[in-house]
């Protein structure tokens, strides 16, 4: 889809992209070798525009793109950039400053699942993320992102597609949970926990040794990062419908792997019972 684009092209906007579309011209080429009614060509500063682009997308440099495409356009990296995502989730302790830090991250890439764990592989996940050209999260920009840089001491400099504002231009309300279940998808064993619960486990496992607390931890935070792929295949399928370009692509999900773990149901039943205690006392609190 990046060929397709002229929307990262100075004096080009969505508008005026669609409108060259309409008149055929659908490549950087096509706008390249297109004459004006005088038969000039482009201005050289399209023109370099032009060139530079080509030249980024040989080197495979999704960061140039995401920089220059306007972040509503930023799924377009994905087809082209594809084999080289992640897609990423984190879970901290639940808090925000001082003192909060990451218990556990989830990473897929469309074909396997990785898990790291505080106090057992969190440390690889830095060398691990080195391997991918482009990340996708739900919130990351403002959440994921500087949590990780400021756990691991490190800046990501990686193309970035958030879904959270994309999703949110498309109408979608209500936090990942909410656009999944408005696209669809069901969380099985892991339905009802939310990132509060994601910090009960973690505290039940520190302070039990609870193997199923663990396990319904790193089920529930990989089941947000594979469902992200789910989340990111809606995005382009809606998007690449208002183009000419939809019957190009082939965006079908691959089978993910067997997840390796799995929620306990007691684990689950445990931390929604207390979630739900922690509600009534703060509407005890209002009344």
């Amino acid at each position: 889809m990046l060929k397709h684009s002229f929307s990262h092209l100075t004096g080009i906007g969505p508008k005026t992209e669609a409108r060259l579309w309409a008149r055929g011209i659908l490549s950087w080429e096509d706008l390249l070798l297109r004459h004006d009614k005088n038969g000039a060509l482009p201005d050289p500063l399209l023109a370099k525009e032009i060139k530079g682009s080509i030249s980024h997308l040989d080197k495979r440099d999704p960061v140039y793109f995401e920089t220059l495409l306007p972040p509503a356009h930023h799924w377009r990296l994905y087809p082209e950039f594809r084999r080289s995502t992640a897609f990423l989730d984190i879970e901290t302790n639940g808090i925000m400053g001082r003192g909060g830090y990451i218990t556990a991250i989830s990473l897929y890439d469309g074909k396997e699942e990785h898990y790291y764990v505080r106090g057992k592989n969190l440390s690889d996940f830095p060398r691990d993320l080195r391997t991918y050209d482009l990340l996708v999260t739900y919130n990351g920009k403002t959440f994921d992102i500087p949590f990780i840089e400021r756990e691991f001491k490190i800046t990501v400099k990686k193309a970035h597609i958030d879904l959270r504002h994309i999703l949110h231009g498309l109408g979608y309300r209500g936090g990942l949970k909410g656009c999944e279940r408005a696209i669809g998808i069901d969380r099985g064993g892991c339905e009802g926990l939310n990132g509060y619960s994601a910090v009960l486990l973690w505290k039940d496992y520190m302070l039990t040794g609870s193997e199923g607390a663990l396990e319904t931890l790193l089920a529930y935070n990989m089941q947000d990062s594979v469902n992200l792929e789910a989340l990111l295949l809606h995005v382009c399928e809606r998007k690449l419908q208002k183009t000419p370009f939809l019957a190009e692509f082939d965006l079908r999900a691959e089978t993910p792997p067997t997840p390796r773990f799995s929620p306990h149901a007691a684990a689950v039943k445990k931390v929604l019972r207390r979630s739900r205690g922690r509600t009534s006392r703060r509407r005890g609190n209002r009344t």
